[in-house]
């Protein structure tokens, strides 16, 4: 019942955060109607990178106590991660066209989550080449923790050391966030309801994970 209740209040909230960036909170200046996007581009940027790191734990955790749970769990965030990168680079392909005028510009930022979504994909390349359970789990592991190291680098700190075509009006370099109420409620209540969403599909994922794991265990 309690599960019920909340996944309504999330839903609620979700729809409210649609409805608030179309209809409540005004427009940034210089950005007209495309302001719309950073309520869903930022949070699924955020939570590539929270999903990638949730995924280099689990790895750690299976070279630690080499049980194979770990490392189907890594596998699991990883796959979040990925589906959220792709979703964060497909709405800045939108904004960019709005903007810029082309869906891709090679621009820094476009092209280091490119090569982000290529080193992940390498990591999925990895496991599907290997059959041994025990040995792809150690390599996988090895590989998403070396994979998570270039999160940072990627994300934060290629796009800041060339000169971009992305706007920084509202989310600056240097952190620092200048937007009116309206839109920095909106802002984060977007952040925090996708936060929320993407820990129980994790969670989610992880009962999965857990089934299959007894099941593997009666059929022996």
């Amino acid at each position: 019942m309690i599960h019920r209740i909340w996944q309504f209040g999330l839903f609620i909230i979700l729809s409210l955060v649609i409805v608030s960036a179309f209809l409540w909170a005004p427009l940034a200046k210089g950005l007209g109607e495309y302001t719309r996007i950073l309520y869903f581009h930022v949070p699924a940027a955020w939570i590539t990178v929270l999903a990638f790191m949730i995924g280099a734990v689990y790895a750690v955790l299976y070279l630690r106590k080499r049980e194979l749970k770990y490392d189907l769990i890594a596998e699991s965030a990883s796959q979040m991660g990925f589906v959220f990168c792709i979703l964060a680079t497909v709405t800045g392909s939108v904004w960019a066209k709005v903007s810029w005028g082309s869906f891709w510009n090679w621009d820094p930022r476009e092209t280091s989550i490119f090569i982000l979504l290529l080193v992940y994909a390498a990591y999925f390349a990895l496991r599907s080449a290997i059959e041994h359970p025990d040995r792809r789990a150690a390599l996988s592991a090895v590989y998403a923790i070396m994979a998570f190291v270039t999160v940072p680098f990627f994300v934060f700190i290629v796009p800041r050391v060339y000169a971009s075509l992305h706007p920084d009006p509202l989310i600056n370099p240097q952190g620092k966030i200048h937007m009116e109420g309206k839109m920095l409620a909106t802002f984060l209540t977007s952040l925090g309801s996708f936060t929320v969403l993407f820990l129980w599909m994790f969670k989610r994922r992880i009962d999965i994970v857990t089934i299959k794991l007894k099941l593997a265990k009666m059929e022996q």
